[in-house]
C-alpha cells in the first residue's frame, strides 16, 4: 500500500509559478512510475505529467509542455511538479499517483492516488 500526500497548491496570479510536492509512504517508492493529473470542476481528469521509476523518462500533456517540469527524488520518496507561467486554465485540483505498469498517460493504470491539492490561477 502506497500513501501519497500532495502539498504546495495555492492561489496565484497568471504568470506566476508554483511547485507541487508529493511525498510517498512506501519504502519501495522507486519501484513505481509516478504521475500528476488534474481535474477542474465539471471536467474529466487530465494527464499532466509522468515520470518513470528512475527519472530517466518524462512525459507531459500538450497543454503544459514547456511550462511544467516533473522530477523525483527517490531518496526522499518525493516527486515534484514545477509549474511556471501559470494560466487561469491551469486551475484545478492536482493529484499525484503511482503505478507499477501500463501507459503513463492512462489514469486507469494508476494504483494509488493522493487526496489532491487545489491550484487556483487568477487572471
Amino acid at each position: 500500500q502506497v500513501q501519497l500526500e500532495e502539498s504546495g497548491g495555492g492561489l496565484v496570479q497568471a504568470g506566476a509559478s508554483l511547485r507541487l510536492s508529493c511525498k510517498a509512504s512506501e519504502r519501495t517508492f522507486d519501484n513505481y512510475g509516478l504521475g500528476w493529473f488534474r481535474q477542474a470542476p465539471g471536467q474529466e481528469r487530465e494527464f499532466v505529467a509522468g515520470i518513470n521509476w528512475d527519472g530517466g523518462n518524462t512525459f507531459y500533456g500538450d497543454s503544459v509542455k514547456g511550462r511544467f517540469t516533473i522530477s523525483r527524488n527517490n531518496a526522499k520518496a518525493t516527486i515534484y511538479l514545477q509549474m511556471n507561467n501559470l494560466k487561469p486554465e491551469d486551475t484545478a485540483v492536482y493529484y499525484c499517483a503511482a503505478r507499477s505498469r501500463g501507459n503513463v498517460r492512462n489514469a486507469d493504470m494508476y494504483d494509488y492516488w493522493g487526496q489532491g491539492t487545489q491550484v487556483t490561477v487568477s487572471s
